[in-house]
Protein backbone atom coordinates (compact mmCIF):
# COMPACT_ATOMS: atom_id res chain seq x y z
CA UNK A 1 0.00 0.00 0.00
CA UNK A 2 1.41 3.29 -1.16
CA UNK A 3 -0.28 7.11 -0.16
CA UNK A 4 -0.73 9.60 -2.65
CA UNK A 5 -0.74 13.38 -0.41
CA UNK A 6 -2.24 15.63 -2.15
CA UNK A 7 -3.32 19.52 -1.59
CA UNK A 8 -4.56 22.25 -4.28
CA UNK A 9 -1.99 25.34 -5.29
CA UNK A 10 -3.07 28.67 -6.37
CA UNK A 11 -2.71 27.41 -10.09
CA UNK A 12 -5.84 24.48 -8.87
CA UNK A 13 -3.22 22.07 -9.83
CA UNK A 14 -3.19 18.99 -7.78
CA UNK A 15 0.23 18.76 -6.09
CA UNK A 16 1.57 16.05 -4.15
CA UNK A 17 3.88 13.08 -3.67
CA UNK A 18 3.65 9.53 -3.92
CA UNK A 19 4.98 8.11 -0.28
CA UNK A 20 4.81 4.56 1.56
CA UNK A 21 2.05 4.69 3.97
CA UNK A 22 4.14 3.82 6.85
CA UNK A 23 6.16 7.43 6.19
CA UNK A 24 2.30 9.29 5.89
CA UNK A 25 1.41 7.58 9.04
CA UNK A 26 3.93 10.45 10.59
CA UNK A 27 1.40 13.17 10.16
CA UNK A 28 3.30 15.63 7.70
CA UNK A 29 5.34 15.43 4.33
CA UNK A 30 7.38 18.35 3.66
CA UNK A 31 7.33 19.83 0.20
CA UNK A 32 9.51 23.38 -1.54
CA UNK A 33 7.07 26.35 -0.43
CA UNK A 34 8.40 27.70 -3.73
CA UNK A 35 6.14 25.53 -5.62
CA UNK A 36 3.27 28.62 -5.25
CA UNK A 37 6.29 30.59 -7.04
CA UNK A 38 6.16 27.72 -10.30
CA UNK A 39 3.79 29.35 -13.39
CA UNK A 40 1.97 27.17 -15.67
CA UNK A 41 5.28 26.41 -17.67
CA UNK A 42 7.38 26.17 -15.09
CA UNK A 43 9.23 29.40 -14.89
CA UNK A 44 9.73 30.43 -11.07
CA UNK A 45 8.95 33.99 -10.28
CA UNK A 46 9.03 35.21 -6.79
CA UNK A 47 5.63 35.04 -5.79
CA UNK A 48 4.76 36.68 -2.09
CA UNK A 49 5.47 34.23 0.37
CA UNK A 50 7.08 31.47 -1.81
CA UNK A 51 9.93 32.23 -0.50
CA UNK A 52 11.89 32.11 -3.93
CA UNK A 53 14.84 34.83 -2.78
CA UNK A 54 15.12 32.83 0.27
CA UNK A 55 16.41 30.10 -0.59
CA UNK A 56 12.87 28.20 -1.12
CA UNK A 57 12.38 27.11 2.18
CA UNK A 58 9.87 23.54 3.58
CA UNK A 59 6.21 23.95 3.94
CA UNK A 60 4.75 20.99 5.72
CA UNK A 61 1.57 19.64 4.77
CA UNK A 62 0.09 18.11 8.03
CA UNK A 63 -2.16 15.67 7.17
CA UNK A 64 -5.66 14.71 8.89
CA UNK A 65 -6.27 11.50 10.30
CA UNK A 66 -9.02 10.45 8.01
CA UNK A 67 -7.81 8.39 4.65
CA UNK A 68 -9.77 8.65 1.09
CA UNK A 69 -10.28 5.80 -0.75
CA UNK A 70 -7.41 6.24 -4.16
CA UNK A 71 -8.84 5.36 -7.96
CA UNK A 72 -5.18 3.62 -8.61
CA UNK A 73 -4.32 0.45 -7.73
CA UNK A 74 -3.35 -0.44 -3.98
CA UNK A 75 -3.35 3.29 -3.67
CA UNK A 76 -4.94 5.74 -0.79
CA UNK A 77 -5.10 9.37 -0.70
CA UNK A 78 -4.36 11.64 1.97
CA UNK A 79 -5.01 15.63 2.12
CA UNK A 80 -3.96 17.87 4.90
CA UNK A 81 -3.47 21.61 5.71
CA UNK A 82 -0.17 23.46 4.40
CA UNK A 83 1.97 24.78 7.32
CA UNK A 84 5.59 26.51 7.42
CA UNK A 85 7.70 27.87 10.22
CA UNK A 86 5.22 26.59 12.61
CA UNK A 87 1.67 28.02 11.80
CA UNK A 88 -0.66 27.78 8.92
CA UNK A 89 0.83 28.59 5.73
CA UNK A 90 -1.04 32.01 4.19
CA UNK A 91 -1.17 31.07 0.76
CA UNK A 92 -2.64 27.61 2.04
CA UNK A 93 -6.10 27.93 0.30
CA UNK A 94 -7.90 25.03 2.04
CA UNK A 95 -6.30 26.80 5.14
CA UNK A 96 -8.34 29.79 4.94
CA UNK A 97 -11.57 27.49 4.06
CA UNK A 98 -11.19 26.47 7.71
CA UNK A 99 -10.17 30.02 8.83
CA UNK A 100 -13.96 30.91 7.35
CA UNK A 101 -15.54 28.14 8.75
CA UNK A 102 -14.65 29.17 12.33
CA UNK A 103 -16.02 32.67 11.46
CA UNK A 104 -18.73 31.27 10.71
CA UNK A 105 -18.92 29.06 13.49
CA UNK A 106 -18.31 32.28 15.91
CA UNK A 107 -21.97 33.64 14.87
CA UNK A 108 -23.87 29.87 15.64
CA UNK A 109 -23.49 28.94 11.91
CA UNK A 110 -22.36 25.65 9.81
CA UNK A 111 -22.01 26.26 5.98
CA UNK A 112 -22.81 23.78 3.60
CA UNK A 113 -22.35 23.39 0.19
CA UNK A 114 -23.01 22.00 -3.25
CA UNK A 115 -21.01 22.16 -6.06
CA UNK A 116 -22.06 22.17 -9.18
CA UNK A 117 -19.01 21.55 -12.07
CA UNK A 118 -19.31 21.89 -15.73
CA UNK A 119 -16.39 20.64 -17.89
CA UNK A 120 -15.92 19.54 -21.79
CA UNK A 121 -14.66 16.60 -23.28
CA UNK A 122 -11.74 16.74 -26.60
CA UNK A 123 -10.38 14.07 -28.39
CA UNK A 124 -7.50 13.19 -30.60
CA UNK A 125 -7.12 13.33 -34.91
CA UNK A 126 -5.49 11.39 -36.49
CA UNK A 127 -2.78 14.18 -36.44
CA UNK A 128 -3.08 13.76 -32.28
CA UNK A 129 -4.50 17.43 -31.90
CA UNK A 130 -7.42 17.82 -29.63
CA UNK A 131 -10.44 18.53 -30.94
CA UNK A 132 -14.00 18.73 -29.29
CA UNK A 133 -15.74 15.33 -28.23
CA UNK A 134 -17.84 14.31 -31.41
CA UNK A 135 -21.24 13.82 -29.92
CA UNK A 136 -23.76 14.48 -32.88
CA UNK A 137 -26.67 13.15 -31.06
CA UNK A 138 -26.33 15.16 -28.03
CA UNK A 139 -28.72 17.01 -26.06
CA UNK A 140 -29.54 19.07 -23.52
CA UNK A 141 -30.03 17.22 -20.27
CA UNK A 142 -29.22 14.00 -22.44
CA UNK A 143 -27.79 10.99 -21.25
CA UNK A 144 -26.45 7.66 -22.68
CA UNK A 145 -24.43 6.45 -25.23
CA UNK A 146 -25.80 9.55 -27.70
CA UNK A 147 -24.63 12.24 -25.46
CA UNK A 148 -21.14 10.01 -24.29
CA UNK A 149 -20.45 7.65 -27.31
CA UNK A 150 -17.34 6.38 -25.28
CA UNK A 151 -18.98 5.84 -21.60
CA UNK A 152 -16.69 8.49 -20.01
CA UNK A 153 -19.42 9.41 -17.54
CA UNK A 154 -20.04 5.96 -17.08
CA UNK A 155 -16.95 5.23 -16.17
CA UNK A 156 -16.32 8.02 -13.89
CA UNK A 157 -19.47 7.59 -11.88
CA UNK A 158 -17.97 3.91 -11.50
CA UNK A 159 -14.57 5.12 -9.64
CA UNK A 160 -16.35 7.87 -7.91
CA UNK A 161 -18.80 5.39 -6.22
CA UNK A 162 -16.31 2.99 -5.69
CA UNK A 163 -14.01 6.24 -4.40
CA UNK A 164 -16.40 7.30 -2.18
CA UNK A 165 -17.19 11.16 -3.72
CA UNK A 166 -20.78 11.16 -3.30
CA UNK A 167 -22.24 12.58 -7.41
CA UNK A 168 -25.80 14.05 -7.17
CA UNK A 169 -26.65 13.92 -10.59
CA UNK A 170 -24.73 13.80 -13.96
CA UNK A 171 -25.75 14.80 -17.20
CA UNK A 172 -25.07 16.56 -20.90
CA UNK A 173 -25.21 20.25 -20.68
CA UNK A 174 -25.89 22.94 -23.20
CA UNK A 175 -23.52 21.99 -26.08
CA UNK A 176 -22.19 19.08 -27.19
CA UNK A 177 -19.36 17.04 -25.65
CA UNK A 178 -20.36 19.53 -22.49
CA UNK A 179 -21.58 18.04 -19.62
CA UNK A 180 -22.76 19.16 -15.78
CA UNK A 181 -21.47 17.03 -12.50
CA UNK A 182 -23.09 17.92 -9.35
CA UNK A 183 -21.41 16.73 -6.28
CA UNK A 184 -23.83 16.87 -3.22
CA UNK A 185 -24.31 18.98 -0.36
CA UNK A 186 -22.00 18.25 2.71
CA UNK A 187 -19.84 20.67 5.12
CA UNK A 188 -18.00 23.41 3.53
CA UNK A 189 -14.61 21.42 3.24
CA UNK A 190 -16.02 18.05 2.76
CA UNK A 191 -17.51 19.33 0.20
CA UNK A 192 -14.12 20.90 -1.53
CA UNK A 193 -12.06 17.98 -0.65
CA UNK A 194 -14.53 16.05 -2.28
CA UNK A 195 -14.74 18.69 -5.56
CA UNK A 196 -11.28 18.42 -5.56
CA UNK A 197 -10.30 14.74 -5.53
CA UNK A 198 -12.93 14.34 -7.97
CA UNK A 199 -11.66 16.77 -10.51
CA UNK A 200 -8.49 15.13 -10.37
CA UNK A 201 -9.86 11.50 -10.96
CA UNK A 202 -12.31 12.53 -13.45
CA UNK A 203 -9.03 13.97 -15.59
CA UNK A 204 -7.00 10.64 -14.89
CA UNK A 205 -10.18 8.42 -15.74
CA UNK A 206 -10.77 10.10 -19.48
CA UNK A 207 -6.68 10.46 -19.69
CA UNK A 208 -7.30 6.67 -19.71
CA UNK A 209 -9.42 6.42 -22.44
CA UNK A 210 -7.26 8.77 -24.32
CA UNK A 211 -9.70 11.67 -23.92
CA UNK A 212 -9.39 14.93 -22.81
CA UNK A 213 -12.12 16.13 -19.54
CA UNK A 214 -11.32 20.19 -19.60
CA UNK A 215 -13.06 22.58 -16.84
CA UNK A 216 -11.59 25.18 -18.83
CA UNK A 217 -13.80 27.96 -18.46
CA UNK A 218 -14.40 28.58 -22.36
CA UNK A 219 -12.32 26.31 -24.52
CA UNK A 220 -14.48 26.43 -27.77
CA UNK A 221 -15.03 29.88 -28.85
CA UNK A 222 -18.27 29.28 -30.41
CA UNK A 223 -20.15 27.24 -27.82
CA UNK A 224 -20.76 27.98 -24.05
CA UNK A 225 -18.81 28.49 -21.25
CA UNK A 226 -18.39 26.27 -18.34
CA UNK A 227 -18.69 27.26 -14.81
CA UNK A 228 -18.51 26.22 -10.94
CA UNK A 229 -21.82 26.81 -9.49
CA UNK A 230 -21.40 27.59 -5.38
CA UNK A 231 -24.71 26.27 -3.86
CA UNK A 232 -24.56 27.11 -0.32
CA UNK A 233 -26.92 27.41 2.99
CA UNK A 234 -26.36 27.69 6.75
CA UNK A 235 -27.41 24.94 9.76
CA UNK A 236 -28.26 27.14 13.43
CA UNK A 237 -26.95 24.68 16.68
CA UNK A 238 -30.59 22.96 15.94
CA UNK A 239 -29.66 22.03 12.37
CA UNK A 240 -31.74 24.36 10.80
CA UNK A 241 -31.59 25.66 8.02
CA UNK A 242 -31.52 29.56 8.20
CA UNK A 243 -31.97 30.74 4.72
CA UNK A 244 -35.63 31.13 4.57
CA UNK A 245 -36.64 28.95 7.34
CA UNK A 246 -40.59 30.30 7.00
CA UNK A 247 -39.92 30.42 3.60
CA UNK A 248 -39.26 34.21 2.98
CA UNK A 249 -35.59 35.22 3.04
CA UNK A 250 -34.20 35.53 5.83
CA UNK A 251 -31.94 38.73 7.14
CA UNK A 252 -28.88 36.19 7.13
CA UNK A 253 -29.58 35.55 2.98
CA UNK A 254 -30.34 38.99 2.72
CA UNK A 255 -26.54 40.03 4.41
CA UNK A 256 -25.25 36.87 2.27
CA UNK A 257 -26.60 38.16 -1.15
CA UNK A 258 -25.75 41.79 -0.03
CA UNK A 259 -22.37 40.98 0.23
CA UNK A 260 -21.82 39.12 -2.94
CA UNK A 261 -23.20 41.86 -4.83
CA UNK A 262 -21.22 44.66 -3.10
CA UNK A 263 -18.21 42.49 -3.47
CA UNK A 264 -19.34 41.77 -7.26
CA UNK A 265 -15.80 43.01 -8.95
CA UNK A 266 -13.77 41.91 -6.51
CA UNK A 267 -14.70 38.61 -7.03
CA UNK A 268 -13.71 37.59 -10.33
CA UNK A 269 -10.36 37.96 -9.30
CA UNK A 270 -10.69 35.58 -6.77
CA UNK A 271 -13.61 33.34 -8.94
CA UNK A 272 -12.32 33.63 -12.59
CA UNK A 273 -8.94 33.68 -12.78
CA UNK A 274 -7.89 32.82 -15.83
CA UNK A 275 -7.75 35.21 -19.03
CA UNK A 276 -9.84 32.57 -20.74
CA UNK A 277 -12.29 32.93 -17.85
CA UNK A 278 -13.49 36.62 -19.52
CA UNK A 279 -14.62 34.83 -22.70
CA UNK A 280 -17.77 32.94 -20.64
CA UNK A 281 -18.38 36.31 -18.33
CA UNK A 282 -20.16 38.23 -20.72
CA UNK A 283 -24.19 39.88 -20.58
CA UNK A 284 -27.23 37.54 -22.19
CA UNK A 285 -25.65 34.59 -20.45
CA UNK A 286 -26.23 31.82 -17.56
CA UNK A 287 -23.13 32.92 -16.07
CA UNK A 288 -22.65 35.63 -13.30
CA UNK A 289 -22.13 38.94 -15.12
CA UNK A 290 -23.88 41.38 -13.56
CA UNK A 291 -23.90 42.08 -9.59
CA UNK A 292 -27.68 41.40 -8.92
CA UNK A 293 -29.99 38.52 -7.57
CA UNK A 294 -33.03 37.19 -7.22
CA UNK A 295 -35.16 34.13 -6.81
CA UNK A 296 -34.75 30.72 -9.00
CA UNK A 297 -33.70 32.87 -12.47
CA UNK A 298 -30.41 31.75 -14.24
CA UNK A 299 -29.85 34.85 -15.59
CA UNK A 300 -28.92 36.81 -12.59
CA UNK A 301 -25.43 35.73 -10.64
CA UNK A 302 -26.67 34.86 -7.09
CA UNK A 303 -29.55 33.03 -7.61
CA UNK A 304 -32.04 31.93 -4.23
CA UNK A 305 -34.16 29.03 -3.67
CA UNK A 306 -36.82 29.09 -0.87
CA UNK A 307 -39.23 27.40 -2.37
CA UNK A 308 -38.21 24.42 0.43
CA UNK A 309 -37.31 25.68 3.59
CA UNK A 310 -35.22 22.34 4.72
CA UNK A 311 -33.05 23.02 1.11
CA UNK A 312 -33.39 26.27 0.91
CA UNK A 313 -30.16 27.96 -0.45
CA UNK A 314 -27.92 30.33 -2.34
CA UNK A 315 -26.48 29.53 -5.65
CA UNK A 316 -23.11 32.34 -6.73
CA UNK A 317 -22.70 31.57 -10.42
CA UNK A 318 -19.95 33.45 -11.02
CA UNK A 319 -17.05 31.05 -10.27
CA UNK A 320 -15.47 28.54 -12.88
CA UNK A 321 -13.66 25.76 -12.18
CA UNK A 322 -9.99 26.80 -13.40
CA UNK A 323 -10.37 28.23 -9.73
CA UNK A 324 -9.43 26.30 -6.94
CA UNK A 325 -12.71 25.35 -5.44
CA UNK A 326 -11.17 26.11 -1.41
CA UNK A 327 -10.53 29.38 -2.95
CA UNK A 328 -14.07 29.93 -4.39
CA UNK A 329 -15.84 28.68 -1.16
CA UNK A 330 -13.66 30.73 0.83
CA UNK A 331 -14.37 33.67 -1.43
CA UNK A 332 -17.65 33.26 -1.76
CA UNK A 333 -18.33 32.81 2.06
CA UNK A 334 -16.24 35.59 3.06
CA UNK A 335 -17.81 38.23 0.85
CA UNK A 336 -21.34 36.73 2.67
CA UNK A 337 -20.20 37.40 5.87
CA UNK A 338 -18.99 40.85 4.94
CA UNK A 339 -22.35 41.74 3.74
CA UNK A 340 -23.84 39.60 7.12
CA UNK A 341 -21.35 42.07 9.04
CA UNK A 342 -22.15 45.33 7.99
CA UNK A 343 -25.49 45.09 7.69
CA UNK A 344 -26.11 45.54 4.11
CA UNK A 345 -29.08 45.38 1.81
CA UNK A 346 -29.02 43.82 -1.54
CA UNK A 347 -31.76 46.19 -3.43
CA UNK A 348 -34.17 44.44 -5.25
CA UNK A 349 -34.44 41.87 -7.12
CA UNK A 350 -33.66 41.60 -10.72
CA UNK A 351 -36.96 41.39 -12.25
CA UNK A 352 -36.46 41.51 -16.01
CA UNK A 353 -35.54 38.91 -18.49
CA UNK A 354 -31.53 39.12 -18.23
CA UNK A 355 -31.49 38.42 -21.93
CA UNK A 356 -32.48 41.40 -23.77
CA UNK A 357 -33.18 43.28 -20.73
CA UNK A 358 -31.62 43.55 -17.41
CA UNK A 359 -32.28 46.15 -14.71
CA UNK A 360 -28.26 45.80 -13.09
CA UNK A 361 -25.69 48.47 -13.97
CA UNK A 362 -22.78 46.92 -12.27
CA UNK A 363 -20.43 43.89 -13.68
CA UNK A 364 -17.65 41.67 -13.87
CA UNK A 365 -14.61 43.40 -15.06
CA UNK A 366 -13.94 43.77 -18.97
CA UNK A 367 -10.18 41.20 -18.52
CA UNK A 368 -8.19 39.65 -15.96
CA UNK A 369 -6.06 42.58 -15.22
CA UNK A 370 -9.06 44.56 -14.52
CA UNK A 371 -10.58 41.56 -12.26
CA UNK A 372 -6.99 41.95 -10.67
CA UNK A 373 -7.32 46.06 -10.04
CA UNK A 374 -10.73 45.68 -8.41
CA UNK A 375 -9.29 42.72 -6.27
CA UNK A 376 -6.73 44.95 -5.43
CA UNK A 377 -8.89 47.56 -4.62
CA UNK A 378 -10.92 45.87 -2.77
CA UNK A 379 -9.45 45.65 0.82
CA UNK A 380 -12.02 44.25 3.02
CA UNK A 381 -12.13 41.52 0.81
CA UNK A 382 -8.84 41.12 0.54
CA UNK A 383 -8.49 41.08 4.21
CA UNK A 384 -10.93 38.57 4.46
CA UNK A 385 -9.96 36.14 2.30
CA UNK A 386 -6.66 36.66 3.77
CA UNK A 387 -4.29 39.09 2.51
CA UNK A 388 -1.17 36.53 2.16
CA UNK A 389 -2.86 34.86 0.04
CA UNK A 390 -4.45 37.39 -2.65
CA UNK A 391 -1.09 39.21 -2.86
CA UNK A 392 0.58 36.19 -3.78
CA UNK A 393 -2.37 35.10 -6.43
CA UNK A 394 -2.29 38.61 -7.38
CA UNK A 395 1.46 38.93 -8.25
CA UNK A 396 1.09 35.10 -9.99
CA UNK A 397 -2.11 35.85 -12.08
CA UNK A 398 -0.16 39.23 -13.53
CA UNK A 399 2.68 37.35 -14.75
CA UNK A 400 0.11 35.25 -16.70
CA UNK A 401 -2.02 38.18 -17.96
CA UNK A 402 1.25 39.21 -19.52
CA UNK A 403 2.13 35.87 -20.90
CA UNK A 404 -1.44 35.68 -22.80
CA UNK A 405 -2.79 39.18 -23.80
CA UNK A 406 -1.42 39.43 -26.84
CA UNK A 407 -1.88 35.51 -27.77
CA UNK A 408 -4.68 34.22 -30.07
CA UNK A 409 -8.09 32.38 -28.53
CA UNK A 410 -6.47 29.07 -29.70
CA UNK A 411 -2.98 30.04 -28.13
CA UNK A 412 -4.86 30.25 -24.84
CA UNK A 413 -7.03 27.95 -24.89
CA UNK A 414 -3.92 25.14 -25.86
CA UNK A 415 -1.79 27.18 -22.69
CA UNK A 416 -4.26 26.28 -20.36
CA UNK A 417 -5.83 22.67 -21.74
CA UNK A 418 -3.04 20.21 -20.26
CA UNK A 419 -4.02 21.65 -16.87
CA UNK A 420 -7.02 22.99 -16.37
Amino acid sequence: MRTRVLFCDLLNLPRGKYVPSDMAAGGKIGFARGVFGTTFDRDLIPVPGAGVFDGLPDMELVLDETRHAGWQHDTEIALGTLHADGAPFGLCARGRLQATIKAWAARGLSPKVGLELEAYVFQQDGDGVWIPYDTPGAFVYGTGPQNDPAGLMDAIWTVAEAAGLPIESMNGEYDNGQFELTLRFDDALAACDNAFLFKTMAREVAADMDLLLTFLPKPIPERGGSGLHVNFSFEDAQGVNVIAPDGQLSDVAKGCMAGLIHHHEGLAGLLAMTVNSYDRLGPASMAGYWANWADDHRLVTTRSSVASPRSARLEHRMADCATNPYLAVTAVLQAALLGVEGGLEPGAAEDLDGLENVRATRHVPSALDKALEALDADKPLRVAVGEQLCDALIFLKQDEWKRLKDKSVDEVRNYYLPFV
